[in-house]
């Protein structure tokens, strides 16, 4: 007979009835884990961006300073994208013997692609008509029943107040008040001339496989003033809200991976331990090396296929049954199946033979003594194989999965640290019980004496129950920081208007303005208008942003290719705690305070020397500490902070912000007919609009915990699960020596008690840990540590894996001793 029909007669036997079961359940969840795990956060990731990308009003914008090409704009059209065209410029607006500088906003018929328009009038009108001119709510006072106002050489209807434009953005210092018009109409106001100032802004929507072509089309006809954009590359709290998002559902994909290769690791083992002594029996009997590899080699491709197929179907409805949960807005992403489904079958193929090949060489390598000698096993010369496969395995499922190395990293350490924690627990259980295991007159004795005798199959289970515990922790954690994170952002009294363009004057009439109506605003913060133009006395060269990427190196240092909003102060401003040096000391001159991400990019450290150009004279400062910016809070921040002594002599206007109160409608109006040369920016509806983003976010990262905790529940049992066979043994023969139920019930408990606690507490080592890197490295939160965990954690861990142990050993511990030994 040859190796295939006999391995398939064995195949079928084991499928039916042994151990192959157990590898083809673990297979099967970690493939369905991983499938689902990526189309759902696929899902939610397209839905969460469709939903944020009303902050660009469509999917993508090309921004450029001329006009395109109008074969550019055909290229998106053939390839089923829909563009809209947006010119804006700036314009002197006359109307009965007022002027006004305002951003004209010109826009073609199909303004906006994403989200809406809101009026102050609540009125349904597409967009200006031709002739027509909305204004922005500032200026809501010009617009009167027939009044007119000149743009240029043209006259145009001024119809509709504006509240909100869904591109509106977030650039307080871009202070002119809006002007929409069709973009029919800027011929006839002759106010474009050659060598104006201009932003062109092209406009796409269409699926992701249409855009990401016309990127490809575009790559290499882009020049250096022209940019693709998404909702991700804005620099602003949509977008880092975002960013995180999409790296926690990341790590929660890379953990299922994880956990995935821990359930096939252990049930490998548990597989090829059972057969030590037909591999033995095989070669007793003449089978070759070659024969007895080509039966288990087959075995586990075999299963391997078996549990790929049955996963990615187990996947797709595990998927579609999450997603039918969802809302409406965050199940309606375009997501394709490839992807998801490619990576499950991988997962499959890495991790089936990945974490099987070791306890398969030590399979094949029992000796045919071992049917005389049992306690002959495999050759040990292979020992320090298991590790290298199984952490070459896991990084290249995770790099396969996330091409993020610093996360992947950080994964492969934390299971490093795990491992090592576990080789110690090992080590202290065989000797902490070598005493008490001779001891079996109490429940708990027995189980210590369990413990001992099951050491190195318990250091397995704790793998599982610790890996588990570890990944429903860190995504908890994580979960609960990154919504904390962004509440602390965004809390109730959150500053929704700021005040531009305040004089010296005005602040003490301003000042009293608020305090009288009970306005809580923040501190009045100095704007100087400057330019950074050398560093170390070498002059700037090219220009860098800290929202752009690094530039390509050439002849002398970097600097920001604009002027800057600077600022002076004497106190530290909130949510800008300094991370190097000092803050400034008494009267200090001469010193400056920089944005930490900003000199990072410039190469600026402290120390450094700057010189900027303020109102045409040169001012020299010297670097004395780095300010970690909260960019995420509406409030004013600057990425220059000066001593009040080095640019007082400087003429400066002033910002602020604060909260509108409820049940004063009259405010704005009041405020700006008093002060009439302060802007007053409402960034109210972007707070509201922000907050429904991260409130769709955080049910996306409630419905993939869910997941997680599934899929770590059903490793917690099936690793339990292996270890029956074991224990079905040692309870025959304790009840053929007279033990009754009542004493193996609490002995079972207390053992399965002990493993929960311990694992928990190795689980909270390994989550700080773990937590601390991620923080720090991935997600830039603060690090702060769990003390309550230390005590829960373990509490918690012993009651949920006791539950699972005993839920597990019910119908052993209910047979009696023939039942038992018969089975």
């Amino acid at each position: 007979m040859t190796t295939f029909p006999l391995a398939w007669r064995l195949f079928r036997r084991e499928l039916a009835h042994g151990q192959l079961r157990l590898i083809a359940a673990a297979l099967i969840l970690a493939v369905a884990a991983v499938t689902a795990l990526a189309l759902v956060s696929d899902r939610l990731q397209a839905s969460i961006v469709r939903q944020a990308s009303t902050f660009l009003a469509a999917d993508r914008v090309l921004s450029s300073p001329r006009e395109v090409d109008e074969q550019w704009l055909q290229a998106a059209r053939e390839r089923g994208l829909r563009v809209s065209t947006t010119l804006e410029f700036q314009s002197m607006l006359f109307s009965d013997e007022r002027f006004q500088l305002v951003t004209v906003k010109a826009v073609s018929p199909q303004y906006p692609l994403r989200g809406s328009i809101e009026l102050v009038g609540g009125a349904e009108v597409s967009l200006p008509a031709p002739g027509a001119l909305w204004l922005d709510s500032r200026l809501a006072g010009w617009i009167q029943q027939g009044q007119t106002a000149e743009l240029g050489q043209a006259s145009f209807r001024l119809t509709q107040a504006i509240r909100r434009l869904p591109d509106g953005g977030f650039n307080l210092f871009a202070s002119a008040p809006v002007a929409l018009m069709n973009l029919a109409d800027v011929a006839a106001t002759a106010v474009v001339q050659p060598g104006s100032r201009l932003n062109w802004r092209y406009q796409f929507v269409g699926s992701a496989d249409a855009l990401r072509d016309y990127a490809h089309w575009l790559n290499g006809r882009l020049t250096t003033s022209q940019r693709w954009v998404d909702v991700r590359s804005q620099d602003s709290p949509v977008s880092r809200a975002i960013q995180r998002a999409e790296q926690f559902l990341l790590l929660t994909a890379l953990l299922g991976i994880a956990l995935a290769c821990a359930a096939i690791s252990v049930a490998t083992q548990r597989y090829c331990l059972r057969h030590y002594d037909a591999v033995a029996m095989l070669k007793t009997l003449g089978a070759s090396h070659n024969q007895v590899r080509g039966i288990f080699v087959t075995h586990l491709s075999l299963v391997t296929l078996l549990g790929i197929l049955l996963g990615l179907l187990a996947g797709l409805l595990a998927a579609e049954g999450l997603l039918a949960w969802l809302p409406q807005e965050l199940s309606r992403g375009e997501a394709s199946f490839a992807r998801p489904l490619s990576l499950g079958a991988a997962t499959g193929l890495v991790a089936g033979f990945g974490f099987t090949l070791y306890p398969l060489l030590r399979l094949l390598a029992i000796p045919p003594l071992r049917v005389l000698r049992r306690d002959l096993g495999p050759v040990r010369w292979q020992g320090w194989l298991n590790g290298l496969l199984s952490v070459a395995a896991l990084a290249l499922l995770a790099y396969l999965y996330s091409g993020n190395a610093r996360m992947t990293g950080v994964l492969l350490l934390g299971g490093a640290v795990l491992a090592l924690l576990l080789l110690l627990v090992a080590w202290l259980l065989l000797n902490w019980g070598r005493q008490l295991g001779m001891r079996t007159g109490t429940p708990l004795q027995l189980a210590i004496a369990g413990l001992r005798r099951r050491a190195r199959d318990n250091a397995v289970q704790l793998v599982g129950f610790s890996v588990s515990l570890v990944l429903l922790l860190t995504i908890l954690a994580l979960r609960q920081d990154i919504l904390a994170d962004w509440q602390k952002q965004l809390p109730q009294g959150t500053p929704d208007h700021f005040l531009v363009n305040i004089s010296l004057d005005d602040l003490p009439a301003m000042g009293a303005f608020l305090a009288e109506r009970q306005v809580q605003a923040t501190d009045f913060y100095p704007v100087v208008r400057g330019r950074l133009t050398a560093i170390n006395s070498e002059q700037i060269r090219q220009p860098v942003t800290k929202e752009e990427g690094e530039p390509a190196p050439q002849q002398g240092p970097t600097g920001i290719g604009r002027e800057l909003n600077l600022t002076f102060s004497d106190t530290l401003p909130p949510n800008n705690p300094v991370v190097a040096g000092r803050w400034f000391e008494g009267d200090a001159l001469g010193e400056v305070s920089v944005e930490y991400q900003v000199a990072e990019r410039l190469g600026i450290g402290l120390g450094d020397r700057l010189t900027f150009t303020i109102d045409t004279q040169p001012v020299e400062v010297r670097v004395t500490s780095l300010r970690k910016v909260n960019w995420e809070t509406m409030q004013p921040n600057f990425f220059m902070i000066f001593p009040p002594a080095a640019l007082v002599h400087f003429p400066a206007t002033y910002i602020a912000s604060f909260k509108h109160p409820e049940g004063a409608p009259s405010l704005v109006g009041e405020l700006i007919q008093q002060f009439p040369t302060v802007s007053v920016i409402d960034v109210g509806a972007i707070i509201v609009q922000l907050r429904e983003v991260i409130d769709q976010v955080s049910l996306a990262l409630s419905l993939v915990l869910l997941v997680v905790v599934l899929a770590s529940a059903m490793v917690l049992i099936a690793q339990t699960e292996a270890g029956m066979a074991s224990r079905r043994q040692e309870l025959a023969i304790m009840r053929t020596l007279g033990a009754g139920g009542s004493l193996l019930r609490r002995a079972v408990a207390w053992e399965f008690l002990l493993l929960g606690a311990v694992a928990g507490l190795l689980a909270v080592v390994v989550t700080e840990l773990t937590l601390a890197l991620l923080k720090s490295q991935v997600f830039n939160l603060v690090v702060n540590g769990h003390t309550l965990w230390w005590f829960l954690i373990p509490l918690l861990g012993a009651l949920l894996i006791g539950a699972i142990g005993m839920l597990a050993c019910r119908r052993l511990l209910a047979n009696q001793c023939s039942a038992l030994l018969r089975g």
